[in-house]
């Protein structure tokens, strides 16, 4: 986007469906891949591949990364916010919780967001409908998964608290990162994945001898695009709609993440949408757009 383009909300909106989708089918690439690809180097893969790609679109935009110490800071500390601590803490929690109670408990993030902003940074306007609108776009994810995944609410503590945390370590992501309107998101993205790599590449040589590994095609296609549409192509849209819907509406694509499920699993293996499943997707829906439609648009400088 162009320093003097006015951003539309449908064309936002629709952007945040597209970050939903991209985000929520990355489930089947990682579930596919990490059968032959230990999960400490399919994230280093991950965010090294999206690294490079990202470096490639920001060459070919004739755009480039800073040159400031400062900047390059914040940069990790997003990356650690963004993947290398959220990733990890969710992926070793969903070892010990059922997936359908990690995917309620890792979609309360814009809850997080709201009090966060509420009560610490007060960076963005916050009102009772946004409230409103989180509340009922958990519900809707928690109808989409179905209530029995609550049942094991309280059992394995410890996996469920990492599902939390890492919850919050994306609330704070997308806090901390509308700290970056200095830079493009382009630059910002591709920032953040380099610094994800410094950090997991030499963790990932360590801890896994990735040169003894030998996966099949079909995982590293799934690796692959798991890299490039659900991780690099997935933040140039996160770090866009952080200048344009701001932190709760960003976030609030974690609601409809659950709905994608269905649709892919609808499209793919054939499954049925039941009534319950049909409010909740209502629900999440109505939910996300509590929270965004009362936002008023601002012009966003070199997104």
């Amino acid at each position: 986007m162009s320093a003097s383009a006015k951003p539309v909300l449908i064309v936002e909106l629709a952007l945040l469906g597209l970050l939903a989708l991209l985000w929520g089918s990355s489930y089947l690439f990682i579930k596919v891949a990490v059968t032959e690809i230990p999960p400490v180097t399919l994230i280093a893969v991950r965010v090294t591949i999206a690294a490079l790609f990202l470096l490639a679109v920001l060459s070919w935009r004739k755009d480039h990364l800073p040159r400031d110490g400062r900047t390059w800071r914040m940069l990790l500390l997003q990356s650690f916010f963004n993947s290398i601590a959220a990733w990890t803490l969710l992926a070793w929690g969903q070892q010990h919780v059922d997936s359908g109670l990690a995917s309620v408990l890792n979609s309360t993030s814009p809850i997080f967001v709201f009090l966060f902003t509420v009560f610490i940074t007060r960076h963005e306007v916050t009102s009772g409908l946004k409230l409103f609108g989180a509340c009922l776009g958990l519900l809707g994810v928690t109808m989409i998964v179905g209530v029995d995944a609550l049942a094991g609410l309280g059992q394995q503590v410890a996996g469920q608290l990492a599902a939390i945390a890492s919850a919050v370590l994306y609330a704070c992501a997308a806090i901390y990162g509308k700290r970056f309107t200095h830079i493009s998101a382009t630059a910002t993205a591709a920032g953040t994945m380099i610094c994800a790599a410094v950090v997991l590449v030499p963790a990932s040589l360590l801890l896994d001898q990735p040169w003894t590994l030998a996966p099949s095609m079909k995982a590293i296609a799934a690796a692959s695009v798991l890299s490039v549409l659900c991780t690099a192509c997935a933040l140039l849209i996160y770090f866009r709609l952080l200048k344009t819907l701001g932190s709760m509406g960003t976030a609030s694509q974690a609601y409809l993440r659950a709905g994608v499920g269905v649709v892919l699993g609808m499209v793919f293996l054939g499954e049925q949408i039941t009534p319950v499943i049909g409010l909740g997707l209502v629900a999440a829906i109505v939910g996300v757009a509590a929270i965004n439609l009362p936002e008023r648009l601002k012009q966003v400088p070199g997104a």
